[in-house]
């Protein structure tokens, strides 16, 4: 059956987050099984998702999957699980280049074909608040908004103001509240960091959230709304098939520094057979035998002295990539592996030197959105000319590139001039700014695995 439940916004900053955290932490503590999903590319939100539950969150992203796509990344995950909650993105209906709805909260929902609960922060609010609810009901008739809750409510007399009418005049169920907790913030979270592990300070804020949803939401009615959802069936299975066509080990950095991973990646990639070691390039003095190297994004500009510091991991991964071994690096991955990175406060720390070139953190967002990838040259990953979808979003810029390194990439869309070239190609390496999703295209992950085989055969 998958019960399901999508959490939207009316926007950014309402509230979203917060209570997704808190009834993900008060089911769990009631006894269910909870399955964690982020609607788009985000990485930090499923951190705190999957510390909650101790499941795995997932990202669902109709940019890089197709409807079938979708349903097929939800199905692999939530089969195990009592509930599935899907925390949206921006806005209920906030999409890919504001105008489309590709990309939007409402549009996974209606290919989940799952109810929606609209948080709504009704500080300094009456009666518009059941105008706003109205108006989010009505923009789209094949959504099923199914529920409001409401934030940042200063009274049980200023709750039942808003509620009744929304109940009333709107068709919607008010399925209860949080009130105006000034003091209640995500710790952490402002630092743009993914929590590892919960520290003292997100138990002590975990614990008061749930008690505060226990206490003043319905969860009950959540749960009773969740298995309304329609059934999902897929045409075919696509994605996530067993083929065991490799028998290879790939070493995934996974640490403090190096967490933004796509789960679906990392399940695809077992999926064909390869082992995942994992790895970290903070703590571990020396890698692990594998057959190639994914070193994922994250927040190496965090943890700089640490990284520096563990020279033997650096020479290691050094030697080794240089003798032939493949690696695949995206983002924070391609700050790790070029000779420095320099800080906010103009420091410079020593990395791995595989790429003869440097990182310069800046103050102003470097790239941001989806884009298309068209492959300059054969890399690890496509044959040149063939193109990719993927995601950016980085602080940071390389400098100092010398003249004759060639480029991984053309890319179209997102922030920057058509055409304009991004990543590097070293013989076995490939590292780039690029987030990429291997469901949207399995060649990807099959031509990256079919040069580790080759590799393992000669080693």
């Amino acid at each position: 059956m998958n019960p399901r439940v999508v959490i939207a916004g009316t926007k950014s900053g309402v509230g979203k987050t917060t209570i997704t955290i808190g009834l993900m932490a008060a089911f769990v503590e009631q006894g269910y099984n909870v399955q964690p999903y982020k609607v788009g590319p985000d990485y930090i939100d499923p951190g705190f998702h999957t510390i909650v539950t101790d499941n795995q969150s997932r990202n669902l992203d109709s940019y890089f999957l197709s409807e079938e796509g979708v349903r097929e990344s939800f199905l692999n995950s939530a089969q195990e699980a009592d509930i599935s909650i899907v925390e949206g993105v921006m806005g209920l209906f906030d999409g890919k280049q504001g105008r489309k709805k590709q990309g939007s909260t409402a549009q996974i929902a209606k290919m989940l074909k799952a109810p929606v609960v609209l948080v709504l922060d009704v500080k300094k609010m009456a009666q518009s608040a059941a105008a706003m609810a109205y108006g989010y009901k009505n923009f789209d008739c094949d959504l099923n908004l199914a529920g409001v809750i409401l934030n940042n409510v200063g009274s049980e007399r200023h709750y039942e103001m808003i509620k009744g009418p929304i109940e009333e005049e709107v068709g919607v169920k008010v399925l209860g509240y949080l009130p105006s907790q000034q003091e209640l913030e995500l710790p952490e979270r402002h630092l743009g960091l993914v929590p590892t592990a919960e520290s003292e300070e997100l138990t002590e804020y975990i614990t008061q959230l749930t008690a505060l949803i226990t206490e003043y939401l319905d969860l009950e009615a959540v749960v009773e709304l969740a298995k309304t959802s329609a059934e999902l069936e897929l045409a075919e299975q696509k994605i996530f098939v067993e083929t065991d066509e490799y028998d290879l080990t790939l070493g995934v950095a996974y640490d403090q520094a190096f967490n933004f991973y796509y789960q679906d990646n990392l399940d695809i990639l077992e999926n064909l057979g390869v082992k995942l070691e994992y790895f970290s390039p903070i703590n571990d003095q020396k890698l692990p035998e594998v057959d190639g190297l994914y070193i994922g994004g994250g927040f190496p500009e965090s943890f700089l002295e640490k990284l520096a510091a563990n020279q033997s991991m650096k020479e290691k991964i050094y030697q080794q990539v240089e003798a032939g071994l493949p690696i695949y690096a995206e983002c924070g991955g391609l700050m790790y592996l070029t000779e420095q990175i320099i800080n906010f406060a103009q420091e410079s720390f020593p990395m791995v030197g595989l790429i003869p070139a440097q990182v310069e953190m800046q103050d102003r967002l470097q790239a941001m959105g989806y884009v298309k990838a068209k492959a300059c040259q054969d890399n690890l990953l496509l044959k040149a000319g063939e193109e990719v979808k993927g995601h950016e979003f980085h602080y940071s810029k390389l400098i100092n590139l010398v003249d004759e390194l060639d480029y991984s990439y053309q890319l179209f869309g997102g922030k920057g001039e058509d055409g304009r070239l991004e990543g590097l190609v070293m013989d076995n390496l490939l590292a780039s700014y690029l987030h990429l999703h291997f469901g949207s295209n399995l060649q990807v992950a099959r031509r990256f695995l079919d040069n580790c085989q080759a590799y393992k055969e000669v080693n």
